[in-house]
């Protein structure tokens, strides 16, 4: 059972933005995974070894954390059998409990996971034909209140450590098959005409000869977006941490530019984004208009739109290689009108920026207080925008039937109780 408090929502001022500690493992060891290569060698430092010894060790297990994904320290084959055990006693190769998965019939996953202090929370992974994008979260519920969203109905628990966020994207990469290792299909599966011939056989696993990649499930994970549960801006010093150790050329070595964070518009941190982390910028705008912002998404009501839009213009790294993307929920009667979509081009026009924008078919759940737009006048939206020179793809709902889509996260944390959910474990163990 969880033991640390609710954080407190303070209305219109701030929530604090740094993570406050954790509830300390029962048994003292450290758990090594959302750690950089310095402080793991300052560790080990502080647990005996000398200098010389601590620097060669904390290379070696941050290569075998990040690069090879082994969880076991007994793995490292390349570290004395005599050392593996000092280490076991005193650290731990840590991974976000799988509560839960979930498979949509169009192939989307979701994966209800739970903190070492007991606390739950949600990633999703969604494929394509050209890409697999994995969607995780960077706090514990959510503290702005979007009306639309219904993970802004939660109450905001506490940010995920770097840890936390960093194990999601391992977890997908156990999940997946994707490790440079002994016990990865592709290792277990041998030549290239093994591979070819185990594809024929189980449509689940795909060789492709031009590209010369195994990939398990079909596809690799090749994409992250930091738009689940929570708001990234006000978790920044975690999830800054966590995205190094995923670009990092000897960890998890993800470009930059396939990385994109979504913020409702917490405009001070902004800069500090692009300048400290440097990926994707998405924007939840939502609306238009003040009136119809400070309703859907009350954070306009402490920075503005043209306070947003300004910080906007002045993310770093921002062009037209790399426009910013402008995240635009369909509600019916609420901000779809061909008047709503004709503002939205002239504020991208009079800030100048590089922007494209999704629209997104609003994803229902008990109690919305909004429906979605029609197709047709989503369709209509889009052409007004597609005719003013600017990108408006209408988003796919992906994951609707297991409540992954844009919006949704929650309902699978809080539907079941965790008795019920026990006795589906146990059950489908005993099948």
């Amino acid at each position: 059972m969880a033991d640390t408090a609710l954080m407190s929502i303070p209305g219109q001022a701030d929530p604090v933005p740094v993570a406050r500690d954790i509830t300390p493992r029962a048994d003292g060891r450290i758990d090594l995974i959302g750690l950089p290569r310095e402080r793991i060698r300052e560790l080990f430092a502080e647990a005996g070894l000398d200098a010389k010894q601590a620097k060669l060790r904390a290379k070696q297990v941050f290569h075998w954390l990040y690069h090879r994904g082994v969880t076991e320290f007994e793995a490292m084959t390349d570290i004395a059998k005599t050392m593996r055990p000092w280490l076991a006693e005193r650290f731990v190769i840590g991974r976000p409990e799988v509560i839960e998965a979930q498979h949509s019939s169009d192939g989307t996953r979701k994966w209800l996971l739970r903190t070492a202090d007991g606390h739950d929370f949600e990633m999703v992974f969604i494929p394509d034909a050209d890409r697999g994008t994995l969607c995780i979260s960077s706090q514990v519920g959510c503290t702005l209140n979007c009306r639309f969203c219904h993970t802004g109905t939660m109450r905001l628990v506490r940010n995920l450590t770097p840890g936390e966020i960093v194990g999601q994207v391992m977890l997908a990469r156990d999940a997946l098959g994707e490790w440079p290792n002994s016990s990865s299909p592709q290792r277990k599966l041998g030549s290239p005409a093994d591979m070819r011939d185990r594809a024929k056989e189980d449509p689940s696993l795909r060789w492709d000869d031009e590209e010369g990649e195994y990939t398990s499930d079909g596809r690799l994970l090749t994409n992250i977006v930091l738009m689940g549960m929570g708001e990234p801006l006000y978790n920044f010093d975690n999830v800054r941490d966590a995205m190094k150790l995923v670009m990092d050329g000897e960890g998890l070595a993800l470009s930059k530019r396939r990385i994109t964070l979504s913020t409702s518009g917490v405009v001070p941190m902004m800069e500090r984004c692009g300048d400290e982390i440097g990926v994707n910028l998405a924007v939840s705008l939502h609306a238009v208009n003040k009136d119809v912002r400070d309703e859907i998404v009350p954070l306009n009501r402490k920075y503005g739109l043209e306070d947003l839009l300004a910080a906007c213009a002045a993310y770093p790294g921002a062009s037209n290689a790399r426009r910013i993307t402008f995240e635009y929920v369909m509600l019916r009667d609420k901000n779809d009108s061909d008047a709503d979509a004709r503002e939205l081009v002239r504020l991208i026009r009079d800030y100048g920026l590089p922007a494209k924008v999704n629209l997104i078919p609003f994803n229902p759940w008990p109690g919305a207080p909004y429906e979605c737009s029609t197709p047709e006048r989503i369709r209509r939206f889009s052409e007004i925008v597609f005719e003013a020179g600017i990108s408006a793809p209408v988003r796919t709902p992906r994951g609707r039937d297991i409540d992954a889509a844009c919006g949704q996260l929650k309902t699978a944390a809080e539907k079941k109780s965790r008795a019920q959910r026990d006795r589906e474990a146990a059950a489908a163990s005993n099948a």
